[in-house]
C-alpha cells in the first residue's frame, strides 16, 4: 500500500506528516491493539460491515472496550473516506488499548482506546502478476495469537507476518504461506491462500487459527454458489505436490493467482480457470455492492 493521505486521530484529521500518537500509547509499547484493512471502490469502503464487525470482534477478543458505539465508527468510517476525496483507495483502521505508564498491567491506564483512521490511493500488484500469476514461499512460524484466546483476531502485533515477508521478499516471491508444525499450509502473512486438487477448492478453516478473510468468505460463498466443490481443511505437502491451482485473497489483492512454491510450480505454471473464474465473480460481487451502497 502506498502512504495515506488522510489520518483521523480520535476522529480529528490531519496531514500525515502531522499525525502524532504518543510513546506511551500501547499500541506502540506492546502491539496491544486491533486492526481492519478495507478496500474502497468508486468511493465506497467494500464490505464496511463485514469489516467493522470483525474490527470490534477482534477488540473483544483482546478486551478493549470501545471508545464509541458502533453506528458512531461505521459513520466515522464513512467520513474519512469522504475527507479523502479519493474514489480507489484503501482505508485502515487501528484501535489501541490506549495510554498509560510503562508495564502490562491495564488497570493503570490513563486514556480510552485510541482509534486511528488511515486513507491513502491503493496499489494493488501490477496486471501482469494477474496475468501470469506470482511465486510464494513457505514460512514456519508460531503468531502471537495462536492457541490463545485472541487466535483470529486481527492483531497489530505483525511480527511473525514481517519476517515472513522478508523472507518472502529476499527469495524474489510476492507472499510466505505460514506453516504449522504439523506441516499444514494455514495462511499467507497478509492473505487467506486456496488451491485446486482434481477440482475441489481447499482451504484452511478458521479453527486452525487463520483470520476470518473477508475476500475469503466471498470468494468460498462464489465457489458454492458455482457448483464448486469446497473443503476447508488445511492442506498438506501432499496437496500441493497434487495442486492444478492456487491463488491468494486478500482485501486489496483480490483473488492473485499462484503459480509458483518456492522452486515448485503449480498445476501447468499458469493461471487456472477456476482462480479466472472466481476473480471475475468476486469483481462481479464487488460491483453488485457498491450499487447498492450507492443506493
Amino acid at each position: 500500500m502506498s502512504r495515506p493521505t488522510l489520518v483521523l486521530i480520535d476522529g480529528v484529521a490531519f496531514a500525515p506528516e502531522e499525525a502524532r500518537i504518543s510513546v506511551l500509547d500501547r499500541g506502540f509499547l506492546y502491539g496491544d491493539g486491533v486492526f481492519e484493512t478495507l478496500r474502497v471502490y468508486r468511493g465506497v469502503p467494500f464490505a464496511l460491515d463485514e469489516h467493522l464487525d470483525r474490527w470490534l470482534s477482534s477488540a473483544a477478543r483482546l478486551e478493549i472496550a470501545l471508545p464509541l458505539p458502533r453506528e458512531a465508527l461505521r459513520r466515522e468510517l464513512i467520513e474519512a473516506v469522504r475527507r479523502s476525496g479519493l474514489e480507489e483507495a484503501f482505508l485502515r483502521a487501528m484501535l489501541t488499548r490506549g495510554e498509560g505508564p510503562l508495564g502490562l498491567d491495564v488497570s493503570t491506564l490513563e486514556t480510552p482506546a485510541r482509534r486511528v483512521v488511515f486513507v491513502g490511493p491503493v496499489q494493488p500488484p501490477p496486471p501482469e502478476a494477474y496475468a501470469r500469476g506470482v511465486g510464494v514461499v513457505l514460512y514456519r512460524g508460531v503468531r502471537p495469537t495462536d492457541g490463545n484466546v485472541a487466535e483470529g483476531a486481527k492483531v497489530t502485533n505483525y511480527v511473525v507476518a514481517v519476517l515472513a515477508t522478508t523472507q518472502a521478499r529476499r527469495a524474489g516471491a510476492h507472499e510466505a504461506l505460514l506453516v504449522d508444525a504439523r506441516d499444514r499450509i494455514l495462511e499467507g502473512a497478509s492473505s487467506s491462500f486456496f488451491l485446486v486438487r482434481d477440482g475441489v477448492l481447499i482451504t484452511a478453516p478458521e479453527s486452525a487459527g487463520v483470520l476470518a478473510g473477508i475476500t475469503r468468505a466471498h470468494v468460498l460463498s462464489a465457489a458454492r454458489a458455482a457448483g464448486l466443490p469446497c473443503e476447508e481443511r488445511a492442506p498438506g505437502p501432499e496437496d500441493l505436490a497434487a495442486a492444478d491451482e492456487a491463488f491468494l485473497t486478500s482485501t486489496i489483492r483480490e483473488v492473485l493467482p499462484v503459480v509458483r512454491v518456492g522452486d515448485q510450480v503449480v498445476g501447468a505454471g499458469v493461471p487456472g480457470a477456476v482462480t479466472r473464474r472466481l476473480a471475475s465473480a468476486h469483481a462481479v460481487q464487488v460491483s453488485r455492492y457498491i450499487d447498492e451502497f450507492s443506493d
